[in-house]
């Protein structure tokens, strides 16, 4: 039996609302520091101040500030007996408030000189300076990232809190350099991905590979349009729901939307650019709506030309940032090249002719 696409397209906005009809944020889970990166934050600690006491910031001599008014090399002040000599990162002795370079000071014997003034706070990290007293390990519904990890690692913290979905990805045979450009974009946003391989093109052998067990979303890669060797969105009816199959999306036209029970479905194309255009319009808010993010960042910059686009359906364009305007690179079709160029995304809404040249618009970031 060959898959069909239905007289009319489904409207984006359609599919998107019957992909994530009835989904909740997954429960938050905590993981090691390690695994946690590009996971959105949720439910993380507060921090205990850091430093937790006033420590030095180089190696020196301790010395209170006020006790070296007017020391210079042309007026050395004598001190009693020599300061205490410090390391970066030691407790600052009680009663110091500054520490003072090696050649500051000058030992000769029992004669101890101070040739130099300071400032209270000179090479020393105050208490609490480097994190505050109950801020939080990471922006809640927000990405965790470098900066994130390096304050819980200071602050000793061994796990945080995250929500990370847990994505269950099927490449039909022919499609695996799409189905690893997917994948790779899925562990850049955190997802948990698991990578199966159906064994062959046909429906049952695409149907044996779409388990929903212990996961949280499934993709399919390749096999969702009409040729004779097609049969993603067939397996998908098989085993669960094919909610829409025939998308007013370009590029992305192909791809299909529904449920294994629970689990929500997308039924990806096999070119490169149809399945990235649909894996913006289509899986990033799954996923956003799986993981609790917030609303996604948008750069607004004005347009360096035109985009006229055909009414009645959604188009994804690509854009790069060139002298503080968004050049489009590609609308429809995208060449690998336009792909590999782009800076971020543009959806063009179904009921629009497209933008003029030099309108503001708003575009998402690829690489955030």
């Amino acid at each position: 039996m060959t898959q069909r696409l239905p007289p009319s397209l489904t409207p984006l906005d359609t599919a998107l609302a019957a992909l994530l009809s009835g989904l909740a944020p997954l429960a938050p889970v905590e993981l090691p520091l390690r695994e946690a990166a590009g996971c959105i934050a949720a439910g993380t600690p507060l921090l205990a101040a850091h430093p937790p006491h006033d420590i030095a910031a180089t190696d020196g001599w301790a010395l209170r500030a006020n006790d070296l008014v007017g020391a210079s090399s042309y007026s050395p002040l004598p001190l009693m007996k020599a300061p205490a000599w410090i390391e970066a990162g030691d407790a600052m002795p009680a009663g110091c408030d500054c520490v003072l370079d090696a050649d500051a000071v000058e030992v000769s014997g029992p004669l101890v000189q101070v040739l130099a003034e300071a400032v209270p706070g000179q090479g020393v990290r105050r208490a609490g300076s480097d994190i505050a007293a109950r801020t939080p390990a990471g922006a809640e519904g927000s990405p965790v990232g470098a900066a994130d990890l390096l304050l819980a690692r200071v602050a000793g913290l061994a796990k945080l809190g995250v929500r990370r979905p847990r994505l269950r990805i099927v490449n039909v045979p022919g499609a695996t350099a799409t189905m690893h450009m997917i994948a790779g974009l899925a562990r850049s946003a955190g997802l948990d991905v698991e990578p199966r391989e159906a064994g062959a093109r046909d429906e049952a052998s695409i149907a044996d590979a779409l388990d929903a067990s212990s996961c949280d979303l499934v993709l399919t890669v390749g096999g969702s349009g009409v040729g004779r060797r097609d049969a993603a969105v067939l397996a998908l009816a098989r085993r669960g729901e094919v909610k829409a199959h025939g998308l007013a999306l370009q590029p992305g036209r192909t791809a299909a939307v529904g449920r294994l029970g629970q689990v929500p479905a997308v039924a990806l194309p096999g070119s490169p650019d149809a399945a990235l255009a649909a894996w913006f319009a289509l899986v990033q808010p799954l996923v956003d709506r799986l993981a609790a993010r917030r609303t996604r960042r948008r750069i607004t910059l004005p347009l360096a030309r035109k985009i006229a686009s055909s009414g009645g359906i959604a188009e994804v364009v690509l854009l790069a940032e060139e002298r503080d305007a968004w050049t489009p690179l590609a609308v429809g079709e995208w060449p690998f090249h336009a792909i590999a160029g782009a800076d971020a995304w543009l959806l063009v809404p179904g009921d629009s002719e497209g933008f003029a040249a030099g309108a503001p618009v708003d575009a998402y970031l690829i690489r955030e």
